[in-house]
């Protein structure tokens, strides 16, 4: 390990005047806290923000709230989620293990930085940890990582599953600076990588995820997220779907659809969306619109696999939510 400074910060003023500093906010640490250990970030301040106090679930008339220092564990377990919003409840239990979503919370889920090796080999070529240097990725072992939303600077994917779910609801993100507030689209809060792909997201040197908001909805309750792996427990997604539908006498009135470890960003589908409204639910329905989820792919040479899997996974959520 290298020397940072460590602050424990005792009120939001003095969290946001150290994160304005350079100070990099930690709050579970199920991330930065390895990062730190593989070199990958050299953060010289650390800010320690358990005492703020963001940690209310909220579910109203007008939707959820959460803040961001809620557990991932309690929020997946939370009744009135369960009941209203399963999608985000399935999206986290299908997270991690669960010892990490005990301390994980909901602001470090959503800012997780990519599981690609070559990312988290300092040895490796990476435009997102070394801007320039280059993607190993392209040319390398790159079974697991994106088809959708690459670039020739990077492909990686990326990693949270509730923020696939959270994308398909149409969540917002309000953000806390010095300079006051700002509430952000959670689907504009992530960045493609384009050409610099280090620039992953929305937030503002020295700003704090204060909460996520999901609005109320018909379609929220009758969804579901379904997670496509190699093995059952403690793994990324090769892909994934959240699927919400409102169906109203047989035909989909509604639809939110949004898909994950297939794409650089959590990727809404929203030819798949087109195609099912105000169209009668059904087996075929499922299936021509599933075949759009991978439109605009741009398959490596060890992940061609998943051009057809993203498609079966989206067909297969389609059908369970369908019929619930």
């Amino acid at each position: 390990m290298f020397p940072f400074a460590f602050i424990k910060a005792g009120s939001e003023r003095e969290a946001l005047t150290a994160g304005a500093g350079g100070g990099r906010y930690i709050a579970g640490g199920t991330t930065l806290v390895d990062l730190m250990r593989e070199t990958v970030e050299r953060p010289g301040t650390v800010v320690d923000i358990n005492t703020l106090p963001y940690r209310d679930i909220q579910v109203g008339p007008s939707g959820l709230r959460v803040g961001a220092l809620v557990r991932m564990s309690d929020l997946a377990a939370h009744p009135q989620v369960v009941a209203q919003y399963p999608v985000i409840s399935q999206a986290l239990e299908l997270s991690a293990s669960a010892q990490l979503r005990n301390m994980a919370s909901i602001g470090g889920n959503i800012m997780q930085r990519p599981r690609c090796p070559y990312f988290r080999d300092v040895s490796a070529a990476c435009n997102r940890r070394q801007p320039g240097s280059g993607c190993a990725a392209i040319g390398g072992e790159n079974r697991t990582l994106a088809i959708l939303g690459t670039s020739d600077s990077c492909v990686a994917t990326h990693p949270s599953d509730l923020a696939v779910a959270l994308v398909a609801l149409d969540a917002t993100v309000l953000l806390r600076s010095e300079q006051g507030d700002r509430v952000v689209p959670i689907a504009q809060f992530f960045r493609q990588p384009g050409q610099t792909p280090d620039q992953e997201h929305d937030l503002r040197p020295g700003e704090l995820i204060v909460s996520v908001e999901v609005p109320a909805a018909p379609h929220t309750r009758t969804s579901g997220y379904l997670k496509v792996r190699d093995r059952q427990s403690y793994e990324f997604a090769l892909s994934s779907a959240a699927v919400a539908l409102d169906i109203r006498g047989g035909v989909v009135n509604a639809a939110r659809v949004a898909v994950g470890g297939v794409a650089t960003v959590p990727w809404r589908l929203p030819e798949v969306e087109r195609m099912l409204v105000g169209k009668r639910a059904g087996e075929q329905l499922w299936n021509d619109a599933a075949a759009r989820a991978a439109d605009g792919a741009k398959p490596l040479s060890g992940n061609g696999f998943k051009v057809e899997l993203i498609k079966r996974t989206v067909a297969r959520q389609l059908a369970t939510i369908g019929a619930l």
